[in-house]
């Protein structure tokens, strides 16, 4: 089969491997699409993955081709979305149903082979298997869109009206969508591009603050009577707009950290003080949830998918064939045009 292959640091080689071999409780995907995520481009360019040579790439979606036992054949032929986190199911998170957490666990193209490949073998219990109405394009982004989901459940819901999200790449905009589909009121994004703006007012009907053109915090607080918003999405991951974050908060409100950081965190003393005396609620939100049942992540998202509720595929703005994912990746990393979700599939021009 042809797959990307990172041989090493920057080395991402398009070349023929061997078709997996299926262990007992997997089957064999043929990939029709796959996204390529934020952190494939450190990932591919200047980090690494775990070990090489890996596979890279940890959304995407597909149609099971072969299993390895008779009891797994029944999902062959079915389109499928994956679950890229593969749990240890011993740890005690684990034990708690709390597989996002798991302490010793194993990822789809990072830490073994993923996505940007033909086929990839997955295991069983990673599947979800996607009704009629979910396309692949869809289902590849179902990893970010629960990722974002994930974050929203994080807080308390029940009385809020208003809320904020500052960064909108993917995860952000994504957030944006879970929340116009709440019902929340009044939604502002912090962004950093026109066509940011431009995304946003075709997804939901937020108030865009550009971070060029206005000082976020200070306009935010104006549009609320100073007081602040009820609860802000933190979608960056830097020390600036985790402190805008703060400040952007009304008291007794919630922050949520969800951008990965880009480095070391520091916190104003200030900020800090507002933390304190405003007593301000900080969660921290990792992954998603995937435990098989009606109301975890994954299921919520496919259901608000096929309804249309979310629409994920709706923040593609770049589309390449899987012969051309270098491009992809070289657009992303090069940073010369806007981007939210580049896509890759096997069966485009």
């Amino acid at each position: 089969m042809k797959a990307y292959v990172l041989e090493e640091i920057g080395q991402l080689a398009y070349k023929d491997v061997p078709t997996p071999q299926l262990g007992d409780d997997e089957v064999l995907v043929e990939v029709v699409n796959a996204g390529i995520c934020g952190s494939d481009i450190p990932r591919i360019f200047k980090t690494g993955t775990y070990h090489f040579p890996t596979i890279p790439g940890h959304e995407f979606a597909g149609i099971v081709r072969q299993a390895a036992t008779e009891a797994n054949k029944r999902f062959i032929g079915k389109n499928v979305g994956v679950f890229p986190l593969i749990p240890c199911m011993e740890c005690e998170p684990c034990q708690d149903m709390a597989y996002e957490m798991c302490k010793s666990y194993n990822y789809l193209g990072s830490r073994t082979d993923g996505g940007f490949a033909e086929y990839v073998a997955v295991p069983v219990w990673n599947l979800i298997e996607l009704p009629s109405e979910v396309s692949f394009e869809d289902a590849a982004m179902l990893e970010p869109t629960c990722v974002a989901l994930h974050a929203v459940r994080q807080a308390d819901m029940m009385e809020v009206r208003s809320a904020a999200v500052y960064g909108c790449g993917t995860i952000g905009m994504l957030v944006l969508q879970w929340l116009a589909a709440m019902g929340i009121e009044n939604i502002y994004a912090v962004g950093t591009r026109k066509e940011q703006q431009e995304l946003a007012a075709g997804l939901t009907t937020c108030t865009f603050c550009s971070c060029h053109e206005k000082n976020p915090v200070a306009y935010i607080r104006e549009q609320t009577d100073g007081a602040g918003v009820d609860v802000v999405f933190e979608c960056v991951g830097v020390s600036e707009s985790i402190n805008n974050a703060v400040s952007l908060v009304r008291a007794g409100g919630q922050v949520v950290f969800v951008g990965n950081p880009a480095g070391d965190i520091t916190f104003d003393k200030q900020i800090y003080w507002k933390i304190l005396r405003q007593q301000v609620a900080i969660y921290g939100t990792w992954n998603s949830s995937f435990t098989k049942e009606r109301e975890d992540d994954w299921h919520i998202a496919v259901r608000a998918i096929r309804t249309g509720i979310i629409r994920p595929s709706a923040q593609i703005t770049q589309r390449f064939s899987f012969y051309r994912l270098h491009h992809g990746l070289q657009v992303m990393h090069d940073k010369g045009v806007f981007t939210n979700k580049v896509m890759v599939g096997r069966e485009l021009s």
